[in-house]
């Protein structure tokens, strides 16, 4: 066992040192394609997590009549307090919205408002932005209630949007992922092909196909943990250096969490394309 630890390492060893500009190449392959990889997932998670801080401030509001009694407004109250697709809700008096509304209106609209003339509020944040439909059908005809609005348009356009970049980059990934194990495959198989008569001479001579098998399957194993190696430097180095926008930035583990991604496949790949790749040259 020792004897053939010691020839897998030393074949492992020369066999990279040899065909060292093949070595480098697929080493750079390796980094090439999973820094596009890491980059797209990383861009996925950014979206993912922009989703739900946009999310948490989408906001529902029940306006209620200017003339509406305190039992009215207590029962409505209750009722979103007990709804469990409600997550939060505020109430405003007639006061505080009388002085939003000089804020936001032209003055010569306020001007001819007063407190009496101004309704209440109740601002909701919802579990998930489609509550809010339900909020507002479930409320909209209630007991002192005059309107229930919520940004429906824009909820939409939202969903719509986040939807296409996940999906997008997802794909990007996948596309990505795929075009590195067949460049990487044709590397390997490359380098494999210039050594065919050593690998045919030692079959001839009596060598298992595994004693022939794991020295390359070793080079590929290091092809692509040193190409993910490489990878991760420069997905980090993307991530320091060209921060995103507050709602897209990522924390730590999730840089930590595409870093380990990108080196399990990186080195499945190369282990598993210099397995695939020296299959044809063990039959002679």
């Amino acid at each position: 066992m020792r004897v053939y630890l010691r020839y897998a390492i030393k074949e492992t060893i020369s066999n990279l040192w040899r065909n060292r500009m093949m070595t480098i190449a697929a080493v750079l392959t390796v980094a090439v394609s999973l820094s596009l990889v890491g980059a797209a997932l990383l861009l996925k998670q950014s979206a993912a997590q922009a989703s739900a801080q946009w999310q948490q401030g989408t906001r529902v509001t029940v306006w209620m009549e200017p003339t509406a009694s305190k039992a009215e407004i207590s029962t409505i109250q209750g009722q979103l307090a007990n709804l469990p697709i409600v997550k939060s809700c505020v109430y405003y008096t007639q006061s505080q919205d009388y002085q939003e509304a000089l804020q936001l209106l032209p003055r010569s609209e306020s001007s001819v408002l007063s407190v009496t003339d101004v309704p209440s509020s109740f601002r909701c944040v919802p579990t998930v932005p489609q509550n809010a439909f339900v909020v507002e059908s479930q409320f909209s005809n209630q007991p002192g209630v005059y309107s229930v609005t919520a940004p429906e348009q824009q909820i939409r356009q939202m969903n719509r949007a986040i939807r296409v970049l996940q999906i997008v980059f997802l794909a990007l990934a996948g596309v990505l992922l795929l075009s590195a194990t067949v460049l990487i495959l044709n590397t390997i198989r490359m380098a494999i092909f210039s050594r065919r008569r050593e690998v045919s001479v030692m079959k001839l001579v009596g060598a298992t196909n595994w004693f022939i098998r794991i020295p390359y399957i070793t080079e590929g194993f290091i092809q692509g943990l040193l190409g993910s190696v490489v990878a991760i430097i420069a997905v980090t180095a993307l991530k320091i250096w060209y921060p995103l926008h507050n709602e897209f930035q990522l924390n730590a583990r999730s840089l930590i969490g595409t870093s380990t991604v990108v080196l399990v496949v990186g080195v499945l790949i190369g282990s598993v394309g210099s397995a695939i790749a020296i299959r044809r040259f063990l039959d002679v």
